[in-house]
């Protein structure tokens, strides 16, 4: 048994989730240790007692003033030095609250025991989410992530600093190599969309910067310390291509992906057009909707393109120049824009329209053959990576919206399943702010609330969770904190932190989380490892020569 570091203080009140251990000679504590104690009530019953250290202090015992300190450190005054630590109770076995007495020993829990504490010992599908401070495995249950107790994960904190990204990437492959998932990891998606950089562009090349310290943590964990080995990469056309080349630098085997001009008057996509919150509380909405009751009469041609009322449209500048005509024409404005529609809605409505074809022509044509190819496919890969870091907002929220409803339909039609749809998407709050209504907001909504029961999972990330759609982040069981700005630690949203880790919060290094999971009734401080995979296109292990890439085991599945 693990030797004894303290007893339970009797100067301060010790309650069944609360007490105070007295650190003993020669020994410390410091915050996040998990500990152990055991009483034995009148009965002759064992009760086991365990927690973790939430703050410690130390103080000296027989000084009255401050300056004392200055008589004491020149033997002056007589006066001892004595440090204690208070503990949080996690877990008490059998459920018997009763107060630990004074003067009890207390332990560090190792092992079963500390298993115990965290709840480990319950998790019948647990899988390592990173690391504690002194290197031992810390463990979150699947069960509260893909559906069966719960779902979701929310990760907050600061942008550059928090490394959120990182640590959602890591999650997805602890959950793809650790066994977790069991024979349903085969089939067992993940949609990424990148929102900055090229960074996440290169998942499936070796990080030529990961050092041997990294991979003993790996080994730890009992993580394969690799790139994923099934990547699908897809970016944008390069604006003004006829070829519909991909518009990344720093690597040359993406597909580019767009929407026909069929797709859009068929599936009614001109509504991800405008999901700004400020649209869907205006009205030229009206003009919106009535449009695309007509474009479903499109006939589909060649290549993707359209017949409209007998005209031929190719691209979605002549779409938007035709819907345009329409609109403002006296003979179809009511067919077209709703009857009794003035003219300021109507031009409002073109205005809006006519903005958002720069930013999206490239991304709605019918101008290029074969356009199947050019689909947004999460099958044909484990991981698929949608880039979006040269989009204009307006066509980010285009590219998500349609993304994500598209996925979450198809897997609506294929019913539940053990095998998950991981959703991985940052700046949440540009997609689902808190105030205001719009298409994406509703459909990321529908993922939060139904997603559950079909097996989509949003990895929801953001700097500000006060920010975000509190139906998202109410519905995300497992809530991840990475370093906070002050003002935002202060808020509501984090209440589910203790004071003191609302504070560490504020100063936590890259590489550090704060991990909140319906079982353990405190947060986890965790160390997860550099990525084994390339973060940058510097840091890419060159391809195989001779090969396009690594093996892709997934792909013909």
């Amino acid at each position: 048994m693990e030797e004894m570091v303290g007893r339970v203080l009797g100067t301060s009140d010790a309650t069944p989730l609360e007490f105070w251990v007295g650190v003993a000679e020669g020994e410390y504590l410091e915050l996040d240790d998990v500990v152990a104690l055991e009483r034995v009530l009148p009965t002759g019953e064992l009760v086991k007692i365990f927690g973790t250290i939430s703050q410690v202090r130390a103080r000296h015992e027989g000084a009255r003033f401050d300056s004392d300190v200055f008589l004491i450190e020149d033997g002056v005054l007589p006066a001892a030095v004595q440090e204690a630590a208070q503990v949080t109770a996690t877990r008490v076995e059998p459920e018997i609250f009763v107060p630990p007495r004074p003067g009890q020993p207390v332990r560090r829990a190792h092992d079963e025991e500390r298993d115990q504490a965290l709840f480990f010992d319950r998790m019948d599908r647990r899988f390592p989410v990173g690391a504690s401070r002194n290197g031992e495995p810390l463990f979150a249950n699947l069960e509260f992530i893909n559906g069966q107790r719960g779902a979701h994960v929310n990760i907050s904190g600061v942008s550059g600093v928090a490394t959120k990204t990182s640590y959602a990437t890591f999650l997805l492959h602890s959950m793809f190599t650790s066994g977790v998932l069991g024979s349903a990891v085969v089939n067992t998606k993940a949609l990424i969309f990148n929102v900055k950089g090229e960074d996440l562009l290169h998942l499936d090349r070796p990080n030529t910067s990961l050092d041997d310290d990294a991979e003993r943590l790996y080994r730890a964990l009992g993580l394969p310390a690799q790139p994923f080995g099934s990547v699908g990469l897809f970016a944008p056309p390069r604006p003004g291509s006829d070829r519909a080349v991909a518009d990344v630098s720093s690597r040359s085997d993406l597909t580019s992906f767009f929407w026909t001009l069929a797709e859009f008057c068929h599936e009614d996509l001109m509504v991800f057009l405008f999901a700004d919150a400020e649209d869907e509380r205006a009205q030229y909405t009206m003009v919106v909707y009535n449009v695309m009751a007509q474009l479903r009469h499109a006939e589909a041609a060649d290549g993707g393109s359209v017949r409209v009322e007998g005209e031929t449209v190719r691209t979605f500048r002549e779409l938007a120049d035709l819907i345009t005509r329409k609109v403002q024409d006296e003979d179809s404005r009511n067919e077209w824009a709703g009857p009794h529609i003035g003219a300021g809605t109507v031009n409002a409505f073109v205005r809006r329209l006519q903005v958002a074809v720069r930013h999206v022509d490239r991304l709605i044509r019918g101008d290029i053959a074969n356009p199947e190819r050019h689909r947004i496919e999460v099958q044909g890969h484990q991981v698929t990576v949608v880039d979006l870091h040269n989009l204009n907002d307006r066509a980010k929220r285009f590219v998500v919206g349609v993304a994500v409803r598209r996925a979450f339909e198809d897997k609506e039609r294929a019913g539940q399943s053990e095998e998950l749809l991981f959703l991985v998407l940052d700046e949440l709050n540009k997609y689902a702010p808190r105030e205001g209504t719009s298409p994406i907001k509703e459909v990321l909504l529908d993922v939060a609330e139904r997603g559950r029961s079909l097996g989509v999972i949003l990895i929801g990330a953001q700097q500000t969770a006060s920010e975000v759609e509190r139906r998202i982040i109410a519905n995300s069981s497992i809530r991840v904190v990475g370093r906070l700005d002050s003002a935002e630690a202060s808020r509501e949203e984090y209440g589910f932190l203790p004071a003191a880790q609302r504070q560490r919060a504020t100063i936590l290094k890259p590489g550090t989380m704060l991990l909140a999971q319906p079982e353990i009734p405190v947060p986890l401080v965790l160390e997860f490892p550099f990525p084994a995979w390339a973060t940058r296109a510097s840091e890419a292990a060159p391809a195989p020569i001779g090969s396009d890439g690594p093996i892709d085991p997934f792909q013909d599945l």
